[in-house]
């Protein structure tokens, strides 16, 4: 069967470029929307280019230009939107939208993947505020793609790798501590991790699947269901060292991230993100439920990609 085309918005992001790669890796024609919005960002630029050189091809497209968006969408059969939208409120959802409609216009697009990669916002209608705007946001977003009957795949790619697994779970952290950890309560909520470069290959597995069409796909690879204890064991077995804990509390976490913000003046995204980790850490929401007929999970698809488990991921921080 011939590999669809696909076009990647958003292939300079964290996501993005490692979609790029995935795409070009596994034999898509791959085409890159370069944003003259990125104006003089050196780095993008020069990203872009690299993508070029590795065989991929630069469409230019903005999304104030409603007509280079649907001529972009005409030369593929795939759309795969990474834009990110944390750090302006209803940013993200504003430019999906504008898509949305350049996709529909196009009617060509056998697949489009929006920009999601998280929790299943499908699941988060009773998410606390600040952080349920993101996934609210995303609702919409998917009701416009249905309303327009755009076939879709959605992917719950649960906690990114380097954001949690860098900081032992602990928001604002990249780096793992060598002393001391704060725990979320008791710290044996189990979550789930996964690599980056592993979500990005799965995504693109997903593209040609008719078993992927209109469903959403969870990414849970079964070594890395861990609870955030096991992780700072994993980590402290590696370091040969075992860290002092300590612990915070749910009403604690609740008390900081909804209301102290106001006296403080917490930055908007600082909010969403701490609502976020009481969501995974306390309530367990990316693994307490099975998955049902409008899901697929990916690991069981496709058993041949060796997934990097926690412990591998680790290893890189000794």
């Amino acid at each position: 069967m011939e590999k669809s085309r696909v076009l990647i918005i958003g292939g300079t992001g964290y996501i993005g470029k490692r979609l790029v790669k995935a795409s070009l890796a596994e034999g898509h024609k791959t085409y890159v929307l370069h944003r003259p919005e990125i104006g003089v960002d050196i780095e993008k630029v020069q990203l872009l280019l690299s993508f070029k050189e590795q065989g991929a091809h630069l469409v230019t497209g903005s999304f104030n230009d409603h007509q280079s968006l649907v001529n972009a969408v005409k030369l593929v059969d795939v759309v795969i939107c990474a834009i990110s939208g944390v750090h302006i409120r209803s940013h993200q959802i504003l430019l999906q939208l504008k898509l949305v409609e350049a996709i529909k216009e196009a009617g060509n697009v056998k697949r489009f993947l929006p920009s999601e990669f998280g929790t299943d916002p499908a699941r988060m209608a009773h998410a606390l505020e600040p952080g349920r705007v993101t996934f609210d946001d995303k609702m919409v977003v998917r009701k416009a793609i249905q309303e327009a009957n755009i076939p879709f795949t959605y992917i719950s790619a649960n906690c990114f790798a380097g954001y949690f697994l860098g900081g032992l779970c602990q928001p604002g952290f990249i780096l793992p501590p060598t002393d001391s950890v704060v725990l979320f309560g008791d710290g044996n909520t189990k979550a789930i991790y996964v690599d980056e470069d592993d979500i990005a290959m799965y995504t693109i597995k997903t593209i040609d699947d008719p078993r992927t069409l209109n469903k959403t796909v969870y990414i849970r690879p079964p070594k890395n269901i861990l609870s955030q204890s096991e992780v700072v064991q994993i980590w402290e077995k590696l370091i040969g060292k075992e860290l002092n804990k300590s612990s915070i509390s749910e009403q604690h976490v609740i008390m900081i991230g909804i209301y102290f913000h106001v006296e403080t003046g917490q930055a908007y995204a600082e909010q969403v993100g701490l609502t976020h980790y009481y969501h995974v850490c306390f309530e367990g929401c990316l693994a307490n439920f099975e998955i049902g007929e409008d899901g697929v999970e990916a690991c069981q698809l496709y058993p041949e990609i060796k997934y990097i488990t926690v412990e591998n991921y680790m290893k890189r921080y000794v």
